[in-house]
């Protein structure tokens, strides 16, 4: 029989060991809104977007769950489990952070992207089995949200230093790419291995027992091994797991919709320019910067309030609610021409991101076993990742030849496909409770 060694963590523990995540966000956060930018600068179509998109949800696709399944078999002393693994994918993102600025042309643009997100992924994955390992059950609601609050916090920063650094630097270098955007770039770099250190000193992992750490070592080592385990895992998931990838399929397409073309709905509907246009386009670019950061503000707010009403409601109810929110303020954001009245539909979606990037994943480790958390995070972002690269391979000829090529319709789109996960969102069957019920039994 294995004994559970996690104990109860104050307040301001859970906040240390997710401080990483503010980091690994902000990069996140210059993703969604400076990538899309980088790639119209260096005169990529719009119908384009979505392939050159690609190097995230392949990254994710394979680097995730593998990472997830290597960690389980990890023990470094001194680190442990799923720190090697933050240490190694901040350095590197932090390294393409300061280069990518830099780049000349569309080709190095992708490829530096693929390099940011394998290096974005790999730090990323071991935090989901992070919280899992370290907190007992009834302080699950809180660790998966206070990532929230991080992830808002470090989306909101990366955003709103874009508009910043907008308004205090002229010029462009000799490839079209303004100067204001090198100075976010440079910060995320700090910021990316900074808030990972201070999580990866502040907070130990728990030393697995003799016979763990014996049953650890006997497992097989490396890809192959990591491969086989990740499809055992598959073979044996849970039914709630896969009602919760058809959500998945949903919202995800949806988000993916969202952030590659919000700049391009900005634009035309504010200031009716096309990249075309470079100073009204330049315009948009720094305005979706503080729409993005509002957003998530609004995350950074709302996840408190999402960790009182995940104590008190299931998961599920909790994240429909939210998606709701999501899908409303989609229909209703790109007819909006004052650049001001942009702000309130995305009270509703920064409602949602805080969801999204917590009270799902309250879901999932009521429905897996302890010892393969880490396997089973990584195939969690595979249903993450799958939905993001069929968008990237279908929604281009979509965009184009259903939609009118019309950035309008694509973010409508996308509301229409948040309330269809919504809806599939209440049928999952899970037997994940609110924490209040937990604490009772």
């Amino acid at each position: 029989m294995r004994i559970d060694h996690r104990v109860a963590m104050t307040l301001r523990q859970i906040m240390l060991m997710n401080f990483g995540f503010f980091g690994i966000q902000y990069s996140f956060g210059l993703q969604q809104t400076a990538i899309n930018p980088i790639f119209s600068f260096l005169n990529a179509d719009p119908g384009q977007l979505p392939i050159l998109n690609m190097a995230g949800p392949v990254t994710g696709l394979l680097v995730q769950p593998l990472i997830g399944a290597l960690s389980d078999r990890t023990w470094v002393n001194g680190l442990g489990r799923r720190r090697p693994y933050f240490l190694i994918g901040a350095i590197g993102c932090s390294i393409c952070l300061f280069f990518y600025p830099h780049v000349t042309a569309l080709w190095m643009a992708v490829l530096m992207l693929w390099l940011l997100d394998i290096s974005n992924n790999t730090a990323m994955e071991p935090y989901r089995a992070f919280i899992a390992d370290k907190l007992p059950d009834n302080q699950q609601p809180t660790g998966f949200l206070m990532q929230s609050v991080f992830t808002g916090l470090g989306i909101t920063l990366a955003n709103v230093s874009l508009y910043f650094f907008q308004q205090w630097i002229d010029g462009t270098s000799e490839s079209g790419i303004p100067y204001w955007v090198y100075g976010s770039f440079y910060v995320g770099a700090v910021c990316s291995i900074g808030s990972v250190l201070i999580s990866v000193f502040s907070t130990p992992e728990i030393q697995p027992s003799e016979e763990e750490l014996a049953e650890m070592r006997a497992k097989p080592r490396g890809l192959i091994a990591a491969v086989s385990e990740i499809a055992s895992a598959i073979k044996d998931m849970p039914k709630p797991l896969w009602q919760l990838a058809l959500v998945y399929l949903f919202q995800w397409y949806a988000m993916f919709i969202y952030w590659q073309y919000v700049t391009l709905s900005i634009a035309k509907s504010v200031w009716n320019a096309t990249p075309a246009d470079k100073h009204g386009f330049e315009q948009a670019v720094g305005w979706t910067g503080l729409v993005n950061g509002w957003y998530n503000i609004v995350t950074f707010i709302s996840a408190f309030g999402l960790m009182a009403l995940a104590r008190k409601y299931s998961a599920k109810q909790v994240h429909a609610l939210c998606l709701i929110l999501a899908a409303v303020a989609l229909l209703i954001f790109p007819h909006i021409t004052n650049k001001y009245m942009l702000f309130l539909p995305m009270i509703g979606f920064g409602i949602a991101w805080a969801s999204i990037m917590g009270v799902p994943f309250l879901i999932a480790v009521a429905e897996v076993p302890k010892e393969r958390y880490g396997v089973y995070m990584g195939i969690i972002n595979m249903m993450i990742v799958i939905p993001m690269l069929i968008e990237t391979v279908t929604f281009g000829p979509i965009f184009n030849h259903v939609l009118g090529a019309n950035p309008t319709n694509a973010m409508m789109c996308a509301g229409v496909l948040l309330g269809l996960a919504a809806f599939f969102t209440l049928r999952i069957n899970t037997k994940q409770r609110p924490a209040e019920a937990s604490m009772i039994d």
